[in-house]
This record gives C-alpha cells, sequence and structure tokens, in this order.
C-alpha cells in the first residue's frame, strides 16, 4: 500500500534529486481536443477583442484601477459600485465551486487562460518548430550545433512576439485600448513609464510561458489546493476505470492471440501513452491528484489505443469513484444543490441591483469645520459641497436640487447651470436655508432631490445643523 501511494510524495515535475524535470507532452489528438481547440480558440478571440470592442462609446472590458474606471460587459462601474463587484466576486466563487464539486478541475483544463495559452498557443509553436514529443527530447539532448541554435532562437523569438502582443492586449484591459493607441502613435520616447511597464509585463508573460509553464497550474495556483477540498467520491473527474483495467492480476503489456479475460489481466496494456500526452506529467492510473487539470489529453490517447487493440473505450473517461465502484450514476446531491441556491440568490441580488443602480450619484456633505448661521426672520443656514458622478457615457444638464424633507430654499454657489460630463463629475457648493421652527433639535436629517428637467434621478441625505433650543 506504501508503495501504491509513493507517488503522492513527489511531483511529475520533479526528480528524485528535486530537480526540475523538464515535460515533453506528446502532442494531443482526439474529440475532446477537437472540442477543446474550437473553446480555446473562442476565448481567445474574445480575450483579445474585449478591449477594443465599444458599446454606446464604453469600452467592452475595462479595469482602470489607477484612473478607478471599471466597464464590464460595457457597462461603467465606479468606486461607489464597489459592492457590486464584490458580489460579481462571490458570484465567481461559488460557480466555480459548483463546478469544481460537481465536475472536478475541469474549469482549469478548458476555460482557464493560463492553459489555453500554454495548450493551445506555445505547445502547438513549440510542436511546428521542434515537432513532436521525441523530437523535442532528442533535441534537448543534442549539441548547441546549427539545428539546435536555429530552431531555438526561432522558437524563442515567436514566444517574445506573443508574449509582447499579450502584454499589449493587457495593458489595454488596464489604461483602455484609446489610451494604448494614442501611447503606439506617440511612440514609446514620449511615454517612456508605459513602455517599460510594456516590457516588464512582455517579461512576465514570457517567463511563465517558455520556462514556468505547467509549474504555474502545480505550485504557483491555489485552485489545485482548493480542489483537494471540495471533491468527493460523487464528483465527476477525468478518472481511469481501475476495476476494468487492472482485473484480478493487473495490468500487463499485451500479446496476440491471448484471452486476457481468462489470465486475470485487466484492459490497461500498460503502453504509458496517456503519461506521455499528460501536460502535467501524471499517471492517472494513480487516482485523481493535485496536477490534474482535466484536459482530457489522456482520455483521447487511451480511447485510441484501445480502438487499436479492439477493446473497448472508456478505461479512462469522465466519472466518479462511485460510478466505477458501484456503477452509480451521477446525482444532484445536497450539497450541490446548496451551492447552486446560493449562486442563484447572489445573482437575483445582483441583477435586482443593477436594475436599482441609478445613473447619476449624489453626495452633498457639509462643509468641514462650519457650523450653522442664523439670519434674519428666524432662518437658519448651512453651507454643504456637492459631488454629482455620471455613470452613463452621456452628458446630464442641467441639474437642480430641491428640498424633499423639510420646506426651505438651495441655492447654489455661482448660480450658474450645472452640467455633469459622460462618465465625469461635477462639484461645487450650495447653501440650505431652512426656518427654525422646522427643525427638531441640532442635528436633522434632510432628504435633498436632484432633478434633470423635472425628472427626479437620484435621492440623497444629510444631516443639518440648528441651534439646540429648538425642538
Amino acid at each position: 500500500m506504501e508503495n501504491q501511494e509513493k507517488f503522492r510524495d513527489t511531483l511529475g515535475t520533479i526528480d528524485e534529486k528535486g530537480k526540475r524535470k523538464w515535460i515533453f507532452p506528446k502532442k494531443p489528438s482526439g474529440r475532446f481536443y477537437t472540442y477543446r481547440k474550437w473553446v480555446s480558440y473562442f476565448l481567445i478571440v474574445f480575450l483579445f477583442a474585449s478591449p477594443f470592442i465599444k458599446i454606446d462609446g464604453n469600452q467592452f472590458l475595462l479595469f482602470n484601477i489607477i484612473e478607478r474606471k471599471f466597464n464590464i460587459f460595457g457597462f461603467p462601474f465606479w468606486p461607489q459600485d464597489f459592492y457590486l463587484f464584490v458580489i460579481s466576486m462571490l458570484i465567481g466563487v461559488v460557480f466555480i465551486t459548483l463546478f469544481t464539486v460537481a465536475f472536478g478541475r475541469i474549469f482549469c483544463g478548458w476555460i482557464c487562460p493560463q492553459t489555453i495559452f500554454m495548450e493551445m498557443v506555445f505547445r502547438r509553436i513549440e510542436y511546428a518548430i521542434e515537432g513532436d514529443r521525441g523530437k523535442q527530447m532528442r533535441l534537448a539532448k543534442m549539441d548547441w550545433n546549427a539545428e539546435k541554435i536555429r530552431k531555438r532562437v526561432l522558437k524563442w523569438l515567436v514566444f517574445f512576439i506573443i508574449s509582447f502582443l499579450i502584454a499589449n492586449v493587457f495593458l489595454a484591459y488596464l489604461i483602455g485600448s484609446d489610451a494604448l493607441f494614442e501611447f503606439i502613435t506617440e511612440g514609446p520616447l514620449e511615454n517612456l513609464s508605459s513602455f517599460i511597464s510594456l516590457l516588464i509585463f512582455t517579461g512576465v508573460f514570457y517567463f511563465i510561458f517558455a520556462s514556468f509553464r505547467e509549474q504555474v497550474c502545480i505550485i504557483a495556483c491555489p485552485y489545485g489546493r482548493l480542489q483537494s477540498v471540495l471533491l468527493d467520491t460523487k464528483s465527476i473527474v477525468v478518472a481511469y476505470d481501475h476495476k476494468r483495467g487492472e482485473g484480478e492480476n493487473g495490468r500487463k503489456k499485451i500479446r496476440k492471440d491471448e484471452d486476457r479475460k481468462a489470465l486475470g489481466y485487466g484492459d490497461c496494456i500498460d503502453c504509458f501513452q496517456c503519461v506521455h500526452v499528460c501536460p502535467t506529467g501524471i499517471d492517472i492510473r494513480n487516482g485523481t491528484q493535485l496536477e490534474c487539470v482535466n484536459c482530457t489529453a489522456c482520455i483521447d490517447e487511451c480511447d485510441t489505443i484501445m480502438e487499436a487493440v479492439n477493446l473497448p473505450k472508456g478505461l479512462i473517461r469522465f466519472a466518479s469513484e462511485e460510478n466505477i465502484v458501484n456503477k452509480v450514476k451521477f446525482k444532484f446531491t445536497p450539497r450541490l444543490k446548496g451551492y447552486a441556491s446560493v449562486l442563484f440568490i447572489l445573482m437575483g441580488i445582483l441583477i435586482g441591483m443593477l436594475f436599482l443602480r441609478n445613473d447619476v450619484e449624489a453626495n452633498i456633505l457639509r462643509l468641514p469645520g462650519q457650523l450653522y448661521e442664523h439670519k434674519d426672520g428666524n432662518i437658519i443656514s448651512n453651507v454643504y459641497t456637492f459631488k454629482l458622478i455620471n455613470k452613463t457615457n452621456k452628458d446630464i444638464a442641467p441639474i437642480t436640487f430641491k428640498l424633499l424633507s423639510h420646506t426651505g430654499t438651495l441655492k447654489t454657489v455661482g448660480d450658474h447651470e450645472i452640467n455633469v460630463p459622460a462618465q465625469g463629475l461635477s462639484q461645487g457648493t450650495l447653501f440650505i436655508e431652512i426656518n427654525a421652527s422646522a427643525l427638531s433639535g441640532d442635528k436633522n436629517k434632510i432628504k435633498i432631490g436632484v432633478y434633470n428637467n423635472d425628472e427626479l434621478i437620484e435621492t440623497t441625505s444629510t444631516t443639518f445643523l440648528g441651534p439646540r433650543s429648538y425642538n
């Protein structure tokens, strides 16, 4: 039993001496790989296109942390909408958790940008330049002759160019596509700090895809550790059918015209093709492992071998431990129902808040350090600063204020028309005057309406100070 579990004490990318063991995965092919290519290319196009698509003048996806501007699916969000971002993140976490409990680490193999770029872009370039697994291994052992130098330099150059393109797209998400185009037309010398940032991003991406590679999934990514907590025997994962594959006497190389069942051997012919095609270098026959990203390459490869030796496909397949051992079909367990309920509740809250979200947000605060002023006619005056944030891509004008909770007057300093520019803000000073008889104590909560062409577009409240002698 100790020998069977020994693999859990080591990593497929580390040798017995603790040094990095380079992985040379075989080029995958098959039904699932074709599906993955379509999904991956769609997501790559989406990733590269999103910063350059605009809806009503808004970038489709923008995460400008420096200027605190965020666009999600064309809808602009401000720091004041941070609660919506938090709920969105919670929805994402619960969604991934739900899928992990049900289907294992399928997000990593099919949707994660790291896997998509590594397996569908950089790895395929590597196959095109250096060849498949065997040729890559021979090239690695080869002395630095003209062939090796030519292939390695060409590969590194292509990797750098693609990393540079990815860095530009990444920068477009952070500063906006318009700003990126402006930097490009002006030249790097006019925007040296941005160009240095771009080179740093390029270096990071190049290091990840040219050197660190699958170590991101195995060492750096916390999701692999998370799945060990979330998975159970009911979770559907890429699994080896050990009942069928091992039989009574274990696996064995195939021989012509032998009756494997009569000899007590399983259907696994111990060809190691599932190991050779694995991008993280594991043996799926050892069971579910942290390093497995559910990429399904081993399923395709095993099905090809089974077909070649006239044995049924599906020795490695999507299945749960209970399905393999007890032939139990997948069920929507109470645990999954709980996660699904939380997910739908959060989605309902988010949708409701999006509909209730105003186009203009108003903040009216008393001027710091200023007390009230007592005027003729028993009038109490307070001075305030106002800030209006326009969350749309259209100018909003004119803006007027009205007292909703009390009878009184409200005057803005400057006596000019208030205009809030698109995705901008307008601020100023205003005075509120209320008769002391309408106040109840030294602190009063007042409600103010913000109007655009006599249409109420926002309401806000603030504190109005008065003398303590009035009740």
